[in-house]
């Protein structure tokens, strides 16, 4: 039976990070959103790249540095990000890390 919501109890559980590498799986995408669950194993990366649309970003779990633009700053579980279209960013997994990703779209 198909339901006309998405209920995750914990999303930490969802993504648990690889030993080496990253893992994402898309949650929930519809006409307005897509969300995408990422679990980033220890020194993993996602090397500097731009969204076409506006973005959020909430960590869940672990430790990760940041670059938004220029600016370089430290997330753990409980930071959240939201990021215009085409803002430069990067992210790089300081510890096992869990963080989900929601794409606004247009």
């Amino acid at each position: 039976m198909s339901h006309p919501f998405t209920f995750i109890a914990d999303l930490a559980q969802e993504a648990v990070p690889p030993a080496d590498g990253i893992l994402s799986r898309t949650i929930h995408q519809d006409d307005q959103a897509k969300v995408v669950l990422f679990g980033f194993g220890a020194g993993q990366e996602l090397s500097e790249h731009t969204a076409t649309m506006p973005a959020a970003l909430q960590f869940v779990s672990g430790e990760a540095s940041l670059t938004l633009g220029d600016e370089t700053m430290e997330a753990r579980s409980g930071t959240f990000v939201h990021m215009p279209a085409g803002l430069r960013h990067a992210i790089r997994a300081n510890s096992p890390t869990v963080m989900l990703l929601l794409l606004f779209k247009r």
